[in-house]
């Protein structure tokens, strides 16, 4: 059986790319669209953490955050804890729609023999996650292995069953647009369902003309296969007006069709709290005291 063929994907223009990222920050989005904006980023977030002092109690009231934010507001798409806390994610969101997934093959550096990472994935699977997050070998993509990234990519999909499969590129370590490019394609081709930018512990996490190139590949993926690929920027981004400008890009780039928590996910922590305080600004006129926020 012949081995992965490395795909002929075309070259980003970091110029261009940079210049159609910041025209986003230039849009304004009028009243009436602007909150059904900001209800639709609820919906989009993968509320997430993924510390080293993270407890089942705090994994509790991450989910009861999750599953009502404020009264009114819709409950998020997912919460994102490591394996090890799936099981308490699984029973605190038990009936509620919203899913758990989890960070698997030994987030965020995948630095481990690769039977341990699949063990890790169906450790997550078995307690009960929907999604996987797993990220690839930089390591080895930089080195330009890239029959070894496609194989482990697709090897964690059979290991994901039925949960869905979120590829994590990590593009602050990747180096340049073309890097991130070619990395979205493998990650497509290898069956991913979604392709996320980043683990949230590199810096830079996820930026706007990374995430364009991102958006560009699933496109022109979508193009050619007719297969619809999500997306996950993830990392710095806490505040509604920068997720609204994220939504706008995707619009602008892959249509109403991606407009929706199964196509496309925000990983945060912070950002909620924002969007909180902007919706009830819109209610009310005042900004809620971040005090009566849980931090969380």
């Amino acid at each position: 059986m012949p081995g992965y063929v490395t795909p002929r994907v075309p070259a980003v223009d970091q110029v261009g790319v940079e210049e159609r990222a910041a025209r986003f920050s230039k849009r304004s989005i009028k009243k009436e669209s602007k909150t059904a904006g900001l209800h639709l980023i609820v919906k989009m977030i993968d509320l997430t953490t993924l510390e080293g002092m993270d407890t089942p109690g705090k994994v509790r009231m991450l989910c009861q955050k999750a599953m009502s934010p404020a009264p009114g507001i819709p409950s998020v798409a997912a919460v994102c804890v490591y394996p090890r806390l799936v099981a308490t994610a699984v029973k605190a969101l038990e009936g509620s729609g919203v899913g758990v997934a989890s960070v698997a093959t030994y987030f965020p550096s995948g630095q481990i023999e690769w039977d341990d990472r699949l063990d890790d994935v169906r450790r997550a699977v078995d307690a009960g996650a929907s999604e996987i997050d797993m990220v690839i070998n930089r390591g080895a993509f930089l080195a330009g292995e890239y029959a070894q990234v496609y194989d482990e990519i697709a090897a964690t999909l059979v290991a994901c069953g039925d949960a869905h499969l979120k590829v994590i590129l990590e593009t602050g370590e990747l180096q340049t647009y073309d890097n991130v490019r070619l990395a979205s394609q493998m990650a497509m081709d290898a069956g991913a369902h979604f392709i996320k930018t980043s683990t949230g512990k590199v810096s830079p996490g996820a930026t706007m003309p990374v995430t364009l190139v991102m958006l560009e590949a699933i496109r022109d993926h979508y193009l050619r296969t007719g297969v619809i690929v999500g997306m996950k920027p993830a990392g710095g981004i806490r505040t509604s007006k920068l997720a609204l400008r994220y939504l706008a890009m995707l619009h602008e780039t892959l249509g109403d069709r991606w407009l929706d928590p199964d196509l496309f996910r925000f990983g945060a922590s912070s950002l909620l709290n924002d969007v909180l305080m902007q919706l009830e600004m819109r209610r009310t006129g005042r900004y809620h005291s971040p005090r009566y926020l849980s931090m969380s």
